[in-house]
């Protein structure tokens, strides 16, 4: 028996004789560790037969992965304090979660791990215990958990894609990365261990699996039993502290290859082969990063890249709109009559708020109208329908793409394990019910009566905090109501300036720019809230295992951010300047302010202006965020480091310095993305570069991920994933209210219906004066006149009138003053609503119908697909099942001869 073993049996006796003097907790624990746990196991009598970890020195080989008869690789390290030198908690409570410590080490041996103890080369309070799984403990649990590995090289010829000749420049170089041999697979089973592809022991399992393999272990060893309730699983232990690290190790540095000629240095190619950033316009390695990460990192990428590539065609259809735009700008007829001196220049608009603002001249928004033609063109109709359908078919064709995933990376019948119950809900199991199932009693967190309050607290909590951003949405907008007025004010208009900075900062352009900005950075400081608020109701709800906590903080999350992130967009394009009155009887916020008016061109410059703010700020913001703070904490912790000690350092140690990825890393980055995509396509028809934005922001946002796994964070453990799991649906409702929104941008927040009205009716004879189709005269007719004696007192500018004009114009469709219906809408709006009316339903199903069609004629799953699921199903019944039933018919035939031989010798007649 070593020093270390010796130590810790007398550690353990001296606990014994201690506990009588501890607290009555104390002693109910140590009474419960010493007589429910060990006794369940069976195998430790008493205390002296705990079992505990081999301990060695470093041998100075800092690329090694095995345990020091290097011979066992290390398929998991764990990491804690030295109890006995730490001093930041009781003497106590450090022998507790010694003790707890020491029964889980000795039920992992007892499980078949193997483990080893190193101290730390840097600081000597922290315990590296290495963990390493046997082969039967390999093919034990690839049994249980239904691992699906090799049984035959896939014989199934592959035809080559038309595209295979082009994509071969984007692709990692095959000497490099080498393709991975397809196999055709099935459920793990000893007994037919011999029909399965193996040619190596050592290699027939690998690493990420083996990893999965001991966390599913780690994550069901009990350690203690308190009131009937198991205590049991690493994420308990590190919860509590009493381990402070669990994770697999990566393979090598980041910066160049293993010095053990056994590793492959696959972390060292994924970094110089993906994440570089030379590497930005390089296809992924797809089943490399899935090898090495799991599949669930992997089906990440898979889709990120997908995403960004189907990006492509949109983004270069909205540059195409937006060159349209820009080509034609100079032709834009309405525009011109803006500019026009001996148009716009005749043209005086009334006040657009009470008593400080003047009068003006329309020639002020020359230069916004001039932007606004870039927008606001024809090609904004192609590009919005066009978008219609690009996004259903990025859902169909990742659905096939995701299908094939699901084959290659056997996840086509993966069976979800029943998974460990979280912590946290497993520590408030003090009620009893009977499980209607299996008619067994069950320890439950709360009655029916109890889940039903929690339920109706968390929700209401939801929906308050929801319309607290709500709130923060109307502070802004009476933030623009109230700076207006400022910049009205401030900023001058006369009728007859012509100063170059008059010309582009106009009160509304001042406005809007400021209140996008203000809007931005609430958003952000709000993200960190809710994100906290999200977690906090999560918790409260407490759901019982992981996935059902991450379906709920994603549903929450989601609706926070959704609600964040869109609902100025969505005022901006369908509430401001719709409701406003006339010069007369102008219509108030909160009793007190005017309501926002559109410039004449239209709302939709601005949409397009606060867009344009959110998503290239979020962007930098995001990337900011995610990248420089793991680099800097790195960073510290390597200087530290380097100050301490100039030794050798083991791999273990130096994941171990590395940043943890955290239990929902993964679901930030998703919820990024999805975000992304509802900006891409929520409010694309009134901004056609956001396409292209995105590309550029995605094409970055994969190398920079793939670089932060790489070289800041810790290896994750590998986990199956069939999907991109509740994130699907929720791209799919994003994906049908996008053709509503863009459709309603187009008929209510753009100028596009009233100006084809006005083309086709209003422009001709009976309504209009010219004897042809034309846009000309199409400002004056869509502005009202109002004659400034109808002014109220509380509404009546202080500035004194210019000339002899007893009128001013508004934008409005109404009678003018004098007329019998004076103030009243006239026809021209009622042709324009009905117009808007029947383009929003004509297109919607105009679009929803080509959408169904191509859902009808896309299928799920290619025939290429299908047939390698067939023929891997036909390879599993022979070989596992027909093989097993000719051994029973051959064994069954012997033992028939055998007895129908007895029953002859039985039977004979005696010889006479």
């Amino acid at each position: 028996m070593n020093a270390e073993n010796q130590d810790v049996l007398l550690d353990l006796e001296g606990e014994e004789e201690e506990g009588e003097e501890e607290d009555d907790d104390d002693g109910e624990t140590v009474l419960e560790l010493n007589q429910v746990i060990i006794p369940t196991y069976g195998t430790v009598p008493d205390q002296q037969n705990l079992h505990t970890p081999e301990w060695a020195d470093f041998d100075d080989k800092p690329d090694s992965l095995f345990f020091s008869d290097g011979q066992r690789r290390i398929d998991f390290v764990l990491v804690y304090e030295d109890e006995s030198k730490k001093m930041t908690h009781k003497r106590s409570d450090r022998k507790k979660q010694k003790r707890k410590r020491q029964v889980y080490e000795s039920n992992l041996i007892n499980n078949g791990l193997q483990l080893e103890a190193t101290r730390s080369v840097l600081d000597e309070k922290l315990i590296f215990v290495k963990v390493h799984a046997p082969w039967e403990v390999l093919c034990t649990y690839a049994e249980v958990m239904h691992i699906k590995l090799p049984l035959q090289p896939n014989d199934l010829k592959t035809r080559d894609s038309a595209f295979n000749w082009f994509s071969r420049f984007f692709r990692v170089d095959e000497n490099i990365i080498k393709p991975e041999q397809e196999f055709f697979t099935a459920p793990f089973q000893k007994e037919h261990l011999s029909n399965f592809y193996i040619q190596d022991k050592d290699t027939f399992f690998n690493p990420a699996t083996r990893s999965r393999i001991v966390h599913f272990i780690l994550s069901r060893v009990e350690y203690a039993t308190k009131n009937n309730v198991k205590k049991f699983g690493i994420n308990k232990l590190l919860d509590t502290g009493i381990y402070k690290a669990a994770f697999p190790l990566h393979d090598s540095s980041f910066r160049h290859p293993s010095t053990d000629p056994n590793c492959p240095s696959e972390r060292y190619l994924l970094y110089r082969e993906w994440a570089h950033p030379k590497n930005i316009f390089k296809l992924q390695p797809l089943d490399f990063i899935r090898k090495y990460y799991g599949e669930k990192i992997g089906i990440y990428f898979a889709w990120l890249g997908f995403y960004t590539n189907m990006l492509i065609v949109a983004a270069v259809v909205g540059v195409g709109c937006f060159l349209y735009g820009c080509l034609t700008k100079d032709s834009c007829t309405w525009s011109q009559e803006v500019c026009d001196p001996n148009i716009g220049g005749n043209i005086i608009m009334c006040p657009q708020c009470d008593k400080v603002c003047t009068y003006w001249n329309l020639t002020i928004t020359c230069e916004s109208s001039k932007k606004l033609c870039i927008f606001d063109s024809f090609g904004t109709l192609v590009f919005a329908v066009f978008m219609g359908i690009w996004v259903t078919l990025f859902l169909e064709f990742w659905k096939r793409r995701q299908a094939e995933l699901e084959y290659e990376w056997d996840t086509v019948e993966y069976l979800e394990q029943e998974e460990q119950v979280r912590p946290e809900y497993e520590a408030r199991c003090t009620h009893v019910v009977m499980n209607e199932i299996t008619q067994q009693e069950e320890h439950v967190p709360y009655t029916a009566c109890g889940k039903c309050i929690r339920m109706t607290f968390c929700t209401s909590a939801i929906f308050f905090w929801i319309l607290l951003i709500i709130a923060s949405v109307i502070g802004i907008i009476v933030y623009r109501l109230s700076v207006f007025l400022v910049f009205s004010a401030t900023l001058s208009q006369h009728i007859n300036g012509t100063d170059a900075i008059r010309k582009y900062l106009t009160p509304q352009t001042a406005t809007s720019v400021t209140a996008s900005l203000i809007s931005f950075i609430v958003i952000m400081v709000l993200n960190i809230i809710y994100e906290k608020v999200a977690i906090l109701i999560t918790d409260f709800e407490l759901p019982r295992t992981q996935t059902d906590y991450e379906n709920s903080l994603t549903t929450k999350m989601f609706l926070f951010q959704f609600v964040n992130y869109y609902s100025s967009c969505f005022y901006i394009a369908f509430f401001k300047g719709k409701f406003v009155g006339h010069p007369g009887n102008p219509v108030y916020w909160l009793g007190k302010y005017r309501n926002e008016e559109c410039d004449p061109g239209g709302c939709l410059l601005e949409l397009t202006t606060q867009l344009a703010i959110i998503v290239g700020g979020k962007a930098i913001w995001n990337n900011i965020q995610e990248v420089l703070l793991p680099w800097v904490k790195n960073l510290i912790g390597r200087y530290g480091a380097a100050a301490r000690s100039e030794k050798v350092v083991p791999r273990w140690e130096q994941d171990y310095h590395l940043q943890p990825i955290g239990k929902l890393g993964l679901f930030y980055e998703y919820l990024e993305m999805v975000i992304q995509f509802g900006f891409v396509t929520l409010f694309v028809a009134s901004f056609p570069l956001a396409p292209l934005l995105a590309l550029i922001n995605n094409m970055l946002e994969i190398r920079l991920d793939a670089w932060k796994l790489t070289t800041q964070f810790r290896r994750m453990v590998p986990q199956k994933a069939q999907d991109i799991g509740a994130w699907q649906p929720i791209m799919q409702g994003i994906a049908i209210l996008a053709v509503v929104t863009n459709a309603m941008i187009i008929a209510f927040t753009s100028d596009m219906i009233p100006r084809l009205v006005y083309y086709w009716s209003f422009s001709v004879p009976p309504y209009g004066s010219h004897s042809s189709h034309t846009m000309k005269g199409y400002i004056n007719s869509t502005l009202s006149v109002f004659n400034i004696s109808d002014f109220k007192n509380a509404s009546k500018p202080f500035s004194p009138w210019f000339g002899n004009q007893t009128t001013c114009r508004y934008r409005d469709l109404r009678y003018p003053a004098g007329h019998q219906h004076q103030y009243e809408h006239n026809i021209y709006y009622w042709h324009v609503i009905a117009a808007k009316l029947a383009f929003i339903i004509v297109m919607e199903h105009v679009i929803y119908f080509v959408n169904f069609i191509i859902s009808y004629v896309i299928p799920d799953v290619s025939e290429k697909t299908k047939s390698k699921v067939k023929r891997e199903k036909y390879l599993t019944q022979k070989l596992l099942h027909e093989n097993d039933l000719k051994v029973v018919k051959k064994t069954m035939g012997k033992i028939a001869d055998k007895i129908i031989k007895g029953v002859d010798s039985t039977f004979r007649p005696k010889a006479e």
